[in-house]
């Protein structure tokens, strides 16, 4: 079984759905403005629990319900394997985009 930290676990009657933990990720992400990026780190540290490994497990499994895009690697780079479909929907939204990866001095939102 999965992590349950990571909002992986299994549920009740089989099901898999997100957790506790997940559902906070994913209504931190659903808050991100257009334009705006938070690291996978940053969500971890907003939300004061879990990391940037189980921030992007949560992604991994349930990112397609929020703006997945907005949620990139330290180094501004989006994650694989959808790095040129995160660039382009972050360039259409106005956000700062220099090659392959999101400038965070421009684009980082704090959550505020």
């Amino acid at each position: 079984m999965a992590s349950a930290s990571a909002g992986l676990s299994v549920r009740p009657g089989g099901e898999i759905g997100p957790t506790p933990y997940a559902v906070s990720v994913l209504d931190l992400v659903a808050r991100i403005p257009a334009g705006k990026v938070m690291t996978y780190g940053d969500v971890a540290e907003y939300l004061g629990s879990g990391s940037a490994r189980t921030v992007g497990m949560v992604m991994a499994k349930h990112g397609h319900e929020v703006a997945w895009q907005r949620v990139v690697q330290a180094s501004g780079r989006p994650a694989e394997p959808l790095v040129e479909e995160a660039l382009a929907i972050l360039r259409a939204e106005g956000c700062p985009v220099r090659g392959e990866k999101v400038l965070l001095a421009e684009a980082r939102w704090d959550g505020s």
